[in-house]
């Protein structure tokens, strides 16, 4: 079991970085032999990612049912194109057997959607939570006056902006 930090911690990034969403969706449950090897291919993957953590891939998180999401967070998005048209890589030769044999066949789906991410623009907050997200694929930091106190602070929101932001995160009173 993951230790859980009690308080209030924010991702602690250093630059802009690249989240990558992937999954599958099983529409043909009973076709075992058509979407089992989509849903092997993926731990070959993440094994090899973790391995050799130079292909930029600086962590995530993943989520199982009909449909699969995985979350992953990338140093750039040059380094996961890079990484998805190596042909030594266990991408590549997944992606060519995916397309040999269910491409256009309707039993198992896929999809991806990949957003670059500049460190200006992201905002992150963990209350009593394992490292989670952001927070484990960069470190995490105790939030503090430093930080900011409400999350339009924490994005860096203009000061405009901050007028119609309700304090909810100060003590009510406060």
């Amino acid at each position: 079991m993951s230790k859980v930090y009690r308080g209030r911690y924010t991702a602690e990034v250093d630059g802009d970085l690249t989240l990558f969403l992937i999954g599958m969706r099983i529409n043909k449950p009973w076709k075992l032999r058509q979407w089992g090897f989509v849903a092997a291919a993926m731990p070959r993957m993440l094994r090899e990612l973790e391995r050799h953590p130079e292909l930029g891939c600086l962590g995530g998180q993943s989520w199982f049912g009909r449909t699969t999401l995985m979350v992953q967070y990338w140093r750039s998005f040059e380094d996961l194109e890079r990484y998805a048209r190596e042909p030594e890589r266990a991408h590549l030769p997944a992606w060519r057997e995916f397309n040999r044999r269910v491409r256009d066949s309707g039993d198992v789906g896929i999809w991806h959607e990949t957003y670059r991410v500049q460190a200006s623009g992201l905002e992150a907050i963990y209350g009593n939570m394992p490292r989670f997200g952001l927070a484990a694929a960069f470190g995490h930091v105790p939030v503090s006056a430093h930080t900011g106190q409400s999350a339009a602070r924490r994005i860096g929101a203009r000061s405009d902006d901050l007028a119609a932001v309700a304090p909810y995160d100060t003590p009510a009173g406060g």
